[in-house]
């Protein structure tokens, strides 16, 4: 089994802080994930560290992952990390402040691959599916950020 790893990552046009804030908070996620992500529930908690969400993610036509996420922030305010209760997957979101009124933010997965020609297929295919996802979620959320500032 390798190491399989997906990411993408974007300037936000709004404050680390606030992005972080918007992040770690499960009912604002909601607002920017993209069409990929579908029966996304809270099921504990809903801020920050000790929640736990379950969703299932499109990988591809017709194919979901369903994902059960427990969240930690090891360090708080700059990474949070989402850990499947039934898998290896492991996401984690780091928000780096760039000046005072923009961010950047990554998210990046791994997981156990599998083996054989099916792992090398989900290797060879999977990061780039998943890192359109991301980004597309990126821009989802620079958008959400930049209307919660307006308004």
């Amino acid at each position: 089994m390798a190491k399989v790893n997906a990411s993408a990552a974007r300037e936000i046009d709004a404050p680390a802080s606030d992005i972080y804030g918007i992040i770690a908070d499960e009912t604002q996620r909601q607002q920017f994930l993209p069409d990929a992500y579908s029966d996304f529930t809270i099921e504990e908690g809903g801020n920050g560290a000790g929640t736990v969400t379950r969703f299932k993610l499109a990988t591809r036509p017709g194919k979901f992952r369903e994902c059960t996420m427990e969240v930690t922030e090891p360090d708080p305010g700059k990474t949070l990390v989402e850990t499947d209760r039934g898998s290896s997957l492991v996401t984690t979101f780091t928000v780096t402040p760039e000046g005072d009124s923009k961010s950047r933010v990554s998210i990046a997965t791994s997981w156990n691959g599998a083996g054989g020609i099916g792992g090398f297929f989900e290797k060879t295919f999977a990061p780039k599916a998943l890192g359109r996802i991301y980004s597309d979620q990126l821009d989802r959320l620079n958008s959400y950020a930049v209307s919660r500032r307006s308004a």
